[in-house]
């Protein structure tokens, strides 16, 4: 089970979220699996769900029902031209805060 700490996981999840809806539609589930399988998290119902209908009330993410081949109907989400926007700022601030979190913990390591 991987499991990154509380406070980082809510820091990035939107962030995730909306490169891995850039990338394709998909419902809760297949999100939560997605994150688990690129060895981000495991990201509970209760953390993902909310941070799903946040996407879509500011208008970054669009959702759509669709039946199933294997039950009731899903509701799958894709990225918005907001959302896609949103997404590239934010890519970019991560990025940024990425080089000075490994300057940070790099620079002792080189002695």
């Amino acid at each position: 089970m991987v499991t990154a700490p509380r406070p980082w996981l809510h820091g990035f999840l939107d962030l995730c979220l909306l490169a891995m809806l850039r990338e394709r539609p998909d419902y809760g589930y297949g999100l939560a699996q997605r994150l688990t399988a690129a060895g981000v998290a495991d990201v509970p119902g209760g953390t993902l769900y909310p941070a799903l209908l946040r996407l879509e009330q500011q208008g970054l993410a669009e959702p759509r029902w669709q039946p199933s081949e294997s039950g009731p109907r899903r509701k799958y989400y894709a990225v918005t031209e907001a959302g896609r926007a949103a997404l590239d700022a934010q890519v970019a601030e991560w990025q940024r805060f990425r080089d000075g979190i490994d300057l940070l913990v790099t620079a002792g390591a080189a002695r």
